[in-house]
């Protein structure tokens, strides 16, 4: 891990305990007197702490030093998802994160079904599990829309990935929001709501799942 999130990171002295705990006692072994990087990822400063004291299930810290390190993306992209399935959402969420997706906002489009519910708090967990991994100094933001229509009320100049002879690769530097259907993609309707030029599609004669299309999109676009 590159860092260790805990939300009372910036005092003077803190306790760790749980997963936590394990991770620093347990699998890297370190000892009174190491130093640890944390971050409590409401600010872009990561926090280096002394390790004072050790028990068999907690650990007490104190304050060393701090300094501001800001490890993001160079570009900022929202994804306007179409709901699909949780599960798959949770298995391939943590791959936008560390793409520097810098927001991801769940979309009820037509073709999503009724009974698929996003639970926002199971994501930030693996959210914040990734960004210990990859570095991030944040994690993506989660937001909701019960329509295309309210995504484009506040994202007025999105794109959309759909079937398009117009390849995503040519507009890349232009988009900041883009739209991935879920399965079955989208209505004429909401298709409809997008002029031609904003509809772009991936070179490829294959047919890619919702979750493939989303990690492409956000790979052709940021990496």
């Amino acid at each position: 891990m590159k860092f260790l999130y805990n939300k009372e990171a910036s005092k003077d002295i803190i306790t760790i305990d749980g997963d936590s705990y394990k991770y620093l006692f347990k699998v890297r072994r370190i000892k009174v007197g190491s130093l640890v990087e944390l971050r409590n990822m409401q600010d872009d400063m990561l926090y280096i702490y002394k390790v004072v004291s050790v028990n068999r299930k907690s650990a007490t810290l104190k304050i060393v030093t701090k300094e501001l390190s800001i490890v993001e993306s160079k570009r900022s992209l929202t994804i306007g998802w179409c709901i699909i399935d949780p599960k798959v959402v949770e298995k391939y969420i943590a791959s936008l994160n560390e793409m520097g997706v810098e927001r991801v906002v769940f979309i009820k489009c037509a073709y999503s079904q009724a009974n698929f519910k996003i639970n926002k708090d199971r994501l930030e967990k693996i959210l914040i599990n990734s960004s210990q991994q990859c570095g991030r100094s944040s994690f993506m933001m989660i937001d909701f829309a019960n329509s295309i229509n309210d995504f484009l009320r506040e994202n007025p100049n999105s794109y959309l990935l759909d079937f398009s002879k117009r390849y995503i690769d040519e507009s890349a530097d232009s988009i900041e929001s883009i739209i991935v259907g879920c399965e079955g993609g989208i209505s004429k309707d909401e298709r409809a709501l997008f002029k031609d030029e904003t509809i772009v599609g991936f070179n490829t004669p294959l047919i890619l799942r919702s979750e493939s299309a989303a990690i492409g999109v956000a790979a052709k676009i940021l990496i």
